[in-house]
């Protein structure tokens, strides 16, 4: 059975959001012709507490993009995006969602980040996505969203590592930094994974 990801549609990785992803919005129309291809849509929502330490406003005297060390794992500063129940976190209101059949929530523990739909950054706890993805007997993922060189790439990772045949759908997905994109893609096919382009 094949799976559609679609990974953190939401206002603020979006023009006009706080972490936005250049032209990130010209994918969803596409995500949303796409959704019918697939038996089963889930979706992935970054849902942040306000004083995550992912967050430059949280370290005194950091700015935006700085690298620290948080909790022994290396972490980039974002601007705060996706705090919960604001309307960055919410959903674009482009994207159908009426497919989309669970939403998955990350990011939820101030302490550590989450880019990966599966597991935080520190693989310490479950989202819960791969139990219901082996539950209703997904063997193939096709993961699009945003961003593609971050959390896009961290869900398709964990989903090869987890057994599942793992598929980017490249045009369904934009990165922050093309060129760290095309490094990215190169590790992702190594691993085993494969980028398509949906019709």
């Amino acid at each position: 059975m094949k799976a559609l990801i679609i990974v953190d549609v939401q206002n603020d990785f979006i023009p006009g959001g706080n972490l936005a992803v250049t032209d990130g919005n010209h994918i969803i129309p596409i995500i949303n012709k796409i959704q019918q291809n697939y038996e089963l849509v889930v979706a992935t929502q970054d849902w942040h507490p306000a004083n995550h330490l992912s967050f430059s406003t949280m370290h005194e005297g950091k700015k935006n993009f700085e690298q620290i060390e948080l909790d022994g794992l290396p972490q980039t500063l974002w601007p705060a995006h996706c705090v919960q129940g604001s309307m960055g976190a919410e959903f674009s209101k482009e994207l159908n969602q009426n497919k989309i059949e669970a939403i998955f929530r990350k990011g939820m523990d101030k302490g550590i980040d989450s880019y990966s739909g599966f597991f935080d950054n520190g693989n310490k706890k479950s989202t819960g996505l791969s139990n219901y993805l082996q539950g209703k007997k997904v063997d193939e993922v096709y993961i699009c969203g945003l961003a593609a060189d971050f959390c896009v790439y961290f869900t398709a990772k964990d989903s090869i590592k987890l057994g599942f045949k793992t598929f980017i759908i490249d045009n369904a997905t934009k990165p922050i930094s093309y060129e760290n994109y095309e490094l990215i893609k190169r590790e992702f096919i190594s691993l085993g994974g494969e980028i398509v382009n949906s019709n």
